[in-house]
């Protein structure tokens, strides 16, 4: 973790713990070959539950798997822990949009890339 993520006191900042989920959503997509979506995939819905304190240099883990893909929407679930121990869980959805910011389907194609089927 580096010093921008902390707060006054050396602790994490509640919200990178959401720009660590982005970093590993985008790392997913690159993977799978679908970097150009992403200016297409605003969030929706966000949250998370903070369990244990991060401070300043603390090294982490972040998992993120695919929840759920609806017609327009995907649900990611990830997980932020150190030393094996839950930190942070969280999720959040995005929507497909077209250039108009209107709900799109998300391509089957995609779909199958998310889920693996």
């Amino acid at each position: 973790m580096r010093w921008i993520d902390t707060d006054a006191g050396g602790r994490i900042h509640f919200t990178a713990a959401f720009r660590w989920a982005e970093t590993t959503e985008l790392e997913l997509y690159r993977k799978l070959g679908l970097l150009a979506m992403v200016p297409r995939l605003p969030r929706r819905h966000v949250d998370a539950e903070f369990h244990r304190v991060l401070v300043f240099d603390d090294e982490i883990d972040v998992t993120l798997t695919v929840a759920s893909v609806g017609t327009t929407s995907i649900t990611y679930e990830w997980r932020i822990t150190r030393d094996r121990e839950l930190a942070i869980e969280g999720r959040h959805t995005v929507v497909h949009v077209d250039a108009d910011g209107s709900p799109q389907p998300i391509d089957d194609a995609v779909r199958a890339a998310l889920t693996g089927s």
